[in-house]
């Protein structure tokens, strides 16, 4: 398969294909979204948006959810805030999102079938890596999203003018829902 994108990337840049997506790195709208890897996403947020080629920053991880405050999501974002310019954050989880219910000992379970020896599962519980909490997905993916943004929002390095809401794509229609938060700041 990598062969075959490979092949196709030769002919696209041979007939000029990038020409249509030129842009520069800052955003034009000011935005950053952080949002789900899922491939539902890939090419519906964007269109059901009216997003194109350089007006965002899109920053995408497995559900939309920053479970540390230095993990590289927040660096991404402190860099599209420091660096380009970035004024407001749009936390962008989905309907069916593979991660909500995601459970650690079974991926523990396929880690070992694919081959990974228990002794690294024991070396990164040995080296403070709890497994359990770091591969544990989420149960309400409202709730998650609403962690996500109160974490952004209130992050030492991110400066309080920053915008940031959270909402809830429609994996199917392309629906945004915003999640309504009562008595937090908007």
């Amino acid at each position: 398969m990598i062969d075959e994108i490979l092949e196709y990337n030769r002919s696209f840049v041979e007939r000029k294909g990038y020409e249509q997506f030129i842009t520069d790195k800052y955003p034009n709208k000011r935005i950053a979204i952080v949002t789900c890897m899922d491939t539902r996403l890939v090419e519906l947020l964007p269109a059901a948006l009216g997003f194109k080629n350089g007006d965002v920053k899109i920053i995408k991880n497995a559900g939309a959810t920053i479970t540390n405050p230095f993990d590289s999501t927040v660096r991404s974002l402190l860099v599209a805030v420091y660096e380009l310019g970035v004024q407001e954050v749009m936390i962008i989880g989905h309907t069916g999102c593979g991660v909500q219910g995601m459970d650690s000992a079974h991926m523990q379970h396929l880690m070992k079938e694919r081959g990974i020896p228990d002794r690294h599962i024991t070396l990164m519980k040995h080296c403070g890596i709890d497994l359990d909490s770091w591969l544990h997905g989420f149960d309400d993916t409202e709730t998650a999203i609403l962690e996500t943004v109160d974490l952004v929002r209130n992050h030492p390095l991110i400066p309080g003018d920053i915008v940031v809401k959270g909402y809830i794509m429609d994996s199917i229609t392309g629906r945004l829902n915003p999640i309504h938060e009562t008595s937090r700041q908007q």
